[in-house]
């Protein structure tokens, strides 16, 4: 079995609006009430998509959730048409096209039972993300349903679990066994620490991880309050490489000495504060990149637009590479519909070693699928949405009709109610 890492990407959905409903993510609170372009948006993430299989990377794909979450407002008794204001923008939320929050996946060698675990994130910290997972978990089990793999339910509530955002996975290769890094929070001054130590105790137990390889690692409440409100916001991990600011942990030096002892050819990038600030770091997503290895074995961070135009970032990094640092290929990419609504290139994607011929295949890219799909995102795809339009009835429904062109595109019918 030829295990890969395949990066599934989310596909920024029709209903895609900018209504500022997540606390401590500091770009969306900050863009609330802005106008937004679905379907720019979503054509910027399949152009990101693209360009990672230019690059000769495994890709693959998550869709939009049904919005409005009819069933949420439901349990809510109430509707879309009779709900209040806040409620109607957070049953319509396009916040799972950020995938790196719908599930914490360790591969098959890091598992007691050589099969790759799942586990779909509760989400339950913010209102408008905690009704996602059933969504999500009906996608896990249909493109995860070999018996390679495992797919488990959430975590239950109060224990707020947010996915792979919190979660690194360090190894000589990813077809081998590794360290999985578990990242929570205690305290974010004014804002929700989201990933609660608990939940990632429950997640490493269903996975069956090896407790003396796996390490719990607590997040800075500087970092939180800063606007790092997931750990991929200041910190990304990819085979032997640690990329990180210098304020990303609570008892860095602990942490770092831990991961040597476990994996003495780790390579630990570290920015020091000095050279570039919280504020930068996160403003720019510079840590919220995807950090790859391609076929031709350069490690690869591939950043938002964002970064190159912060000039204290772009210098570090070219400072970076001229010193033949671990990371050796910088590749920028525009995804600012995302990063205006708080998602860089990492919350776009979710990351799963597997043999790709266990996956269904529906759920897998190559240049003649995302064809198929950015017709349809061109087709059917709202040009802009304003605060004002969410109470417009023509726009709910297109914004259904298009998610059903998609999923019939696709052959994904099954998902229509998911």
């Amino acid at each position: 079995m030829a295990l890969t890492e395949i990066n599934f990407d989310g596909l920024i959905g029709p209903s895609h609006n900018y209504a500022g409903l997540s606390p401590g993510n500091l770009a969306a609170t900050r863009n609330a009430g802005a106008v937004s372009q679905p379907r720019a948006a979503a054509l910027q993430g399949i152009a990101k998509m693209r360009a990672n299989l230019a690059l000769g990377l495994t890709q693959g794909i998550f869709l939009p959730h049904a919005r409005p979450d009819h069933r949420w407002l439901a349990s809510l008794s109430t509707d879309y048409d009779r709900a209040a204001p806040h409620l109607r923008a957070q049953a319509l939320s396009a916040s799972p096209m950020w995938a790196a929050n719908a599930a914490t996946v360790s591969p098959a060698p890091d598992t007691a039972d050589g099969r790759c675990h799942l586990s779909v994130a509760n989400l339950v910290t913010m209102p408008h993300r905690s009704h996602e997972w059933p969504g999500t978990l009906a996608q896990l089990r249909l493109a995860f349903a070999h018996p390679a793999f495992a797919v488990h339910g959430p975590v239950p509530a109060p224990f707020g679990d947010e996915g792979a955002a919190n979660h690194m996975r360090l190894c000589p290769r990813h077809g081998e066994p590794g360290v999985e890094v578990f990242v929570y929070g205690v305290s974010g001054g004014p804002f929700p620490a989201r990933q609660h130590r608990e939940a990632s105790e429950a997640v490493v137990r269903a996975h069956g991880l090896d407790p003396a390889r796996t390490l719990f690692v607590q997040q800075s409440e500087a970092a939180i309050a800063a606007g790092a409100f997931h750990n991929d916001v200041v910190a990304v991990a990819n085979e032997r490489v640690l990329f990180a600011h210098e304020h990303a942990f609570a008892d860095r030096e602990a942490f770092y000495a831990d991961l040597t002892r476990l994996m003495p050819e780790v390579e630990i990038v570290e920015v020091p504060a000095d050279r570039l600030t919280l504020a930068d770091a996160i403003g720019s997503y510079l840590f919220n990149a995807q950090l790859v290895t391609p076929p031709d074995g350069q490690p690869t961070l591939i950043v938002p637009t964002e970064a190159r135009d912060n000039a204290a970032v772009w210098a570090w990094l070219q400072d970076h590479l001229a010193g033949n640092g671990a990371v050796r290929r910088v590749e920028v990419v525009d995804v600012r519909q995302s990063m205006a609504n708080g998602g860089g290139p990492a919350c776009l994607r979710l990351r799963v070693v597997a043999d790709p011929a266990t996956i269904d295949p529906r759920f897998l890219l190559d240049e003649a699928r995302l064809d198929r799909i950015a017709a349809v995102v061109e087709a059917h795809w709202p040009e802009a949405i304003g605060a004002d339009d969410i109470a417009d009835p023509a726009l709910i429904a297109g914004i259904v009709a298009a998610r059903r062109a998609l999923l019939e595109a696709l052959e994904l019918v099954e998902l229509v109610d998911s």
